[in-house]
């Protein structure tokens, strides 16, 4: 289902006071009297869709002027999810956009329900429509959407040397990133990777153990208090099994207690339970502080004051601390840090190799890139020869008979994204003159006959769903009308148009015909644009034609053209 216009409602714009168009899918008319404010109707799908706000348009007496427009667009496709980026809602595929502008010149943007900058408007018209009106900016006139265009118009030549260009270019890209960075940081990385190699000598120097750091903050202790440990395991020991020097059975150290208790407790253990408890953990007691004095005196025997060994761990400690606060919080961090430095290292001094390697392959994907890019190049310039033409016979039919367009393409020094070719539509009036950009070669209502030239070569090329065509039958009349009325309604079949015209040969080929009235005081209401049925049809064109609604030859003039008009669809 591709996306179109449904109903556009415009308040305050011009003459028009308050007007409804609701619009079919295929190819709209709108026609009226001179002043009628059919123009306003181009004027507000325009600001629809992120078009100037001219403060000058609004209709006297009203302080704004607002359009809303009602889209049907399909679920889940691209708009449908541009839509829900922003936050906006098209419910059941229907979209709802909005657009006020101010007396003083402000102007406000709503698009599914959400307040949003008028660009974002303009952004979502690229996908949506394109206006042609003398005072638009007309999409086909940027440079990109014509080189766009024309890769569509190739077809299925360009797609394959189009999609293994664009995979060359992005590897290209990367590459030449990776080289850039690594020739222009050549200075950092050698300064890091000499501050690296430093780190890990001295670390290997060294050489230092998984807890190294703690076993010689001990070991230190120890040795820095050597005599006051040996006295007081000794002295602790004398207290727990007395002094071996002391006469026997002097009872002063805590063994020789311990066996006095336990013996009278023993004693008498047998008249009481309760006792006999005691007795046990006396024992117990004696043979818990026997172990204790035997490991404090093997303890006092092993400590020695060495200062030779204590010189030496503290020696140790010192170069540990140095490299831990360098490199870690212990040596366990210290050894840590150099396994990454040895990583980042290699890294580093493979640099030169990874250099050579990706400069090799920047070389050969810049020769296939130029190959493809003349490959593209080729079938842009057989497409553009044929673009060219087929637009120049569109002209001829539609009274621009020494008109010429022409596509030229520029090649650009560098690698683009879509290869080196610039394109640019231009159009020469006449044999002698120029080829010229096609809004400096080309009249308002000129341009509007080369863009609907130009769309109908492009028709089902150009994704875009709804056209909007304004002056597009200035100074034309006869065979040429009849010809514009046809090449419109050949648009129509794969695309929505809306055409303002004064034409009644254009007017004819239309699937839907509004009339927009002016009521008695000039202004134009609701009820003021109709859609036509047969005979409202045949009455309109008669008075485009004679000037008379109920001319019997303006009727049966209309009647032809109605007839025409259906035997060329």
């Amino acid at each position: 289902m591709r996306p179109r216009v449904e109903e556009v409602r415009i308040q305050g714009l011009g003459v028009i006071d308050e007007a409804v168009l609701e619009l079919s899918p295929g190819f709209n008319v709108v026609t009226g009297e001179t002043g009628a404010g059919k123009t306003m109707v181009v004027t507000g799908l325009g600001l629809l869709f992120g078009g100037r706000a001219d403060p000058s348009r609004i209709r006297p007496g009203a302080d704004r002027a607002s359009v809303e427009g009602t889209l049907v667009i399909e679920p889940g496709g691209r708009v449908a999810q541009q839509v829900e980026d922003i936050g906006g809602e098209a419910e059941d595929g229907t979209l709802i956009i909005s657009r006020t502008v101010s007396a003083e010149g402000r102007s406000r943007a709503w698009l599914g329900g959400r307040t949003v900058p008028v660009g974002t408007l303009t952004y979502l018209a690229d996908d949506l429509v394109a206006v042609h009106g003398q005072m638009d900016q007309q999409r086909l006139l940027q440079p990109a959407r014509q080189r766009a265009a024309l890769d569509r118009y190739a077809g299925e030549e360009l797609v394959k040397p189009l999609r293994a260009y664009t995979q060359a270019y992005k590897r290209h890209k990367q590459i030449a990133a990776q080289l850039e960075e690594l020739t222009t940081r050549a200075r950092e990385r050698a300064q890091e990777a000499d501050m690296l190699r430093f780190g890990l000598e001295e670390i290997e120097k060294v050489d230092p153990k998984p807890g190294e750091d703690a076993d010689l903050r001990g070991e230190e202790e120890r040795l820095s208090h050597a005599d006051a440990l040996r006295s007081a395991a000794t002295t602790a020991h004398t207290a727990l099994l007395g002094d071996p020097m002391e006469a026997a059975g002097s009872p002063h150290d805590v063994i020789s207690l311990l066996g006095e208790a336990r013996a009278a407790v023993e004693a008498v253990r047998d008249f009481d339970a309760q006792l006999a408890s005691v007795a046990d953990r006396l024992a117990e007691a004696g043979y818990l502080i026997s172990d204790v004095a035997t490991d404090l005196a093997a303890y006092a025997e092993s400590i020695e004051a060495d200062p030779v060994r204590l010189a030496a761990v503290q020696e140790r400690r010192s170069v540990l601390s140095g490299l831990i606060r360098k490199y870690g919080e212990d040596s366990a961090g210290v050894l840590a840090w150099a396994q990454r430095a040895a990583a980042r290292l290699a890294e580093l001094e493979g640099d030169d190799e990874r250099i050579d390697q990706l400069t090799g392959e920047y070389d050969e994907l810049t020769d296939k890139l130029t190959d493809l890019a003349a490959e593209l190049t080729r079938v842009r310039q057989a497409a553009a020869e044929r673009f060219g033409q087929a637009v120049t016979e569109e002209l001829t039919a539609l009274a621009m008979p020494h008109a010429r367009v022409v596509v030229q393409l520029t090649r650009s020094a560098e690698f683009g994204p879509e290869g080196v070719d610039e394109v640019e539509l231009r159009m020469a009036a006449h044999p002698a003159a120029p080829p010229l950009p096609l809004n400096k070669g080309a009249s308002g209502g000129e341009l509007s006959r080369v863009m609907l030239a130009i769309e109908v070569v492009f028709a089902g090329a150009d994704p875009v769903p709804t056209f909007v065509f304004d002056e597009v039958d200035a100074g034309v009349g006869g065979k040429a009308a009849v010809e514009i009325g046809r090449r419109l309604a050949r648009l129509a079949r794969t695309a929505q148009v809306i055409v303002v015209t004064h034409l009644p040969q254009v007017a004819a080929f239309a699937d839907q015909h509004l009339v927009v009235e002016k009521a008695s005081d000039g202004s134009v209401v609701r009820s003021g644009v109709t859609a036509l049925d047969h005979e409202g049809r045949v009455r309109e064109l008669s008075r485009m034609l004679a000037g008379l609604e109920d001319s019997e030859l303006g009727r049966a003039h209309a009647e032809e053209l109605l007839g025409l008009a259906a035997a060329d669809r």
